[in-house]
């Protein structure tokens, strides 16, 4: 059974969470709650998954960002009136449970866990690339043993960067999440900066006719890029995920959400211009586009800023995403559906120290061992999945419960809330089938356990939303 482990703070919780009840330490700010969306959604994303989305849709990557980021502004609003309503630690799984009951509840978290285990992991080798690419600059290569994963080349093994630099992390986030928020704001503004640069110095070596044949491939391709550059604009869930953890959850929430997520897709659509505009997009590099890109043009000094700048930026986004993983199980753990000695935080740092490590050394697995473009479809068909069931969850309290209280009301909430589901629904079916093989085959096995564990020890009350 779990035990009472009261704020040291001596705050009253915020609205939902229940008297008693087992919490985090309330100590983000708004600027925190801002950065940590930043940090989490700038990274591999665009320094890397951007590469690989050139050589399905060409210079049409454009129009599949501004796909992308359309789809994920409407989950974002979604996002923001429940996070208002409910803030807890949890996320969308929280919500689900207040919203739909213990199964929804169940699903949802369990897919959360394959997103951001899988986003995770994603960014971890896209980190691992950038890193090859800077030491093979000055002469140094790895072994090719550990170069990569398995079955990408013939002879690699293991991507054994991307599995230590998920280790150190893991460990740096056992202590207290105020902690890793103000590293989150160094790394922010070195990342910051780096765009600067990139757009600065990249914006002298454009050529516009680069970016004609807008749409080379057929509108198809549009959608499938998007499908898959669908992963640079996640991390504005994960400002949700801390909501248990901020000062004033119902003000500060949203506003770190739709804050982080503005500001980055406005950053986004001027740095794909910039990638565009400096290389035919057919000579773009997949692993390491930008820092490449520079090369090409001459300025091989800029590449080397560029790889050490993207391999501080993208720390940042698995760094969060490592912060997050582990309050999704924590908030299982914490209503029953896990065994409660997971939930249990660290006497001193007030941090869920065993979630961490555990969730830390299965993504380090992950990381080592998959090709980064099975992780990316993975994690996204994951989390389309999850933004479906929120813009769901929105629609049917804006309908069945119009009286609750909204701090944060989504604008045209019902239309929104309809569009989302629908769009997330759209691009989830654009993906390879075997992205859905491999979501079925999670859910299967979450399902499994539930029926063996959860669903006969879960808590039988309900939170209120």
């Amino acid at each position: 059974m779990l035990t009472e482990a009261p704020d040291p703070g001596g705050r009253p919780g915020p609205a939902g969470e229940a008297p008693g009840e087992i919490s985090l330490s309330r100590s983000l700010t708004r600027l925190d709650l801002v950065v940590i969306g930043v940090a989490q959604i700038i990274g591999a994303g665009i320094f890397v998954i951007a590469g690989v989305g050139v050589q399905i849709a060409g210079p049409g990557l454009l129009l599949s960002f501004l796909l992308a980021g359309g789809a994920c502004t409407l989950a974002a609003l979604c996002y923001a009136e429940l996070a208002a309503m409910m803030p807890r630690a949890g996320s969308a799984y929280s919500y689900a449970l207040a919203t739909f009951g213990p199964l929804p509840a169940w699903i949802l978290g369990w897919d959360l866990l394959l997103e951001y285990g899988m986003g995770a992991a994603t960014v971890a080798a896209g980190w691992s690339f950038y890193l090859q690419e800077l030491l093979r600059a000055y002469g140094v290569t790895l072994p090719h043993w550990a170069s990569g994963p398995p079955f990408s080349q013939p002879g690699r093994l293991i991507n054994l960067p991307a599995a230590v630099v998920v280790a150190v992390f893991s460990l740096l986030l056992m202590f207290r999440t105020r902690l890793n928020a103000l590293v989150a704001r160094g790394i922010v503004a070195v990342k910051l900066g780096l765009i600067l640069f990139i757009l600065a110095v990249g914006a002298t070596r454009m050529d516009p006719g680069n970016w004609l044949p807008l749409v080379p491939h057929g509108p198809g391709s549009i959608i499938t890029a998007a499908s898959l550059v669908f992963f640079a604009y996640l991390g504005f869930d994960v400002v949700s995920v801390t909501a248990e953890e901020a000062r004033r959850p119902e003000r500060d929430v949203p506003f770190g959400i739709i804050g982080s997520l503005g500001l980055c897709s406005l950053i986004y659509l001027a740095m794909v211009l910039v990638l565009l505009g400096m290389v035919p997009y057919r000579e773009i590099h997949p692993d390491a586009p930008f820092a490449a890109a520079f090369r090409q043009t001459g300025l091989s000094w800029a590449g080397d800023v560029v790889a050490v700048g993207a391999l501080i930026g993208i720390t940042s986004v698995f760094y969060m995403l490592l912060l997050a993983q582990p309050r999704i199980l924590f908030a299982m753990a914490r209503d029953g559906f896990l065994p409660g000695w997971l939930a249990a935080l660290h006497p001193r740092y007030r941090t869920p120290h065993r979630l961490t490590l555990l969730c830390g050394l299965a993504v380090a697995l992950a990381a080592s061992l998959t090709p980064i473009e099975r992780l990316a479809f993975l994690c996204n068909i994951g989390t389309l999945f999850a933004f479906s069931l929120v813009c769901l969850a929105t629609l049917y309290l804006r309908l069945a419960r119009p009286e609750m209280p909204r701090p944060f009301r989504c604008p045209a909430g019902i239309f929104v809330a309809g569009a989302g589901t629908l769009v997330c629904l759209g691009l989830m079916l654009s993906m390879p089938a075997s992205s859905w093989w491999r979501l079925g085959l999670w859910l299967l096995a979450g399902l499994c356990l539930y029926a063996f564990y959860g669903r006969r020890r879960a808590r039988a009350v309900r939170p209120a939303p």
